[in-house]
């Protein structure tokens, strides 16, 4: 078994075929698309196939160290033009395509006029062993 990283995007990610921003919908429509990752998650529970899922918040920042002694330097509140992290879930399943199944699936929660929202998901594998300095995007001298 594979584990991935099924991530969700509140922007940054190409747009999505119904694309309403979540805080456009009723009440209505949020529950129900709440519902659907809910019976997702819980039927992948049934198969062994679920690890984790949290929802984020759409506020957040960057952080970075500024030196010893120095207070850390923020960037933020995340900008409109910054990637922003809507949440994820981590699933743990036999093969590539069926992680690329269960994401096209999970693509498809309801979202503005309780239609399929068709939102693009990025598919990260775990990697499984410590990466090589090429993976981790170092290059050797």
């Amino acid at each position: 078994m594979a584990k991935y990283l099924l991530l969700k995007h509140y922007s940054g990610a190409p747009a999505s075929v119904n694309d309403v921003p979540m805080d456009q919908w009723t009440p209505e429509e949020i529950s129900d698309h709440v519902q659907y990752m809910n019976d997702f998650a819980a039927r992948l529970e049934g198969t062994g196939e679920f690890v984790d899922s949290q929802a984020l918040s759409p506020e957040g920042m960057f952080v970075r160290y500024d030196g010893e002694g120095r207070p850390p330097v923020t960037d933020g509140p995340f900008a409109e033009t910054k990637d922003v992290i809507a949440g994820w879930m981590v699933i743990d399943v036999e093969t590539h395509e069926r992680a690329l199944e269960l994401a096209g699936e999970l693509s498809a929660a309801p979202g503005a006029g309780g239609k399929p929202i068709h939102e693009w998901l990025e598919v990260r594998p775990f990697l499984t062993a410590a990466p090589t300095t090429t993976e981790c995007g170092f290059h050797q001298g």
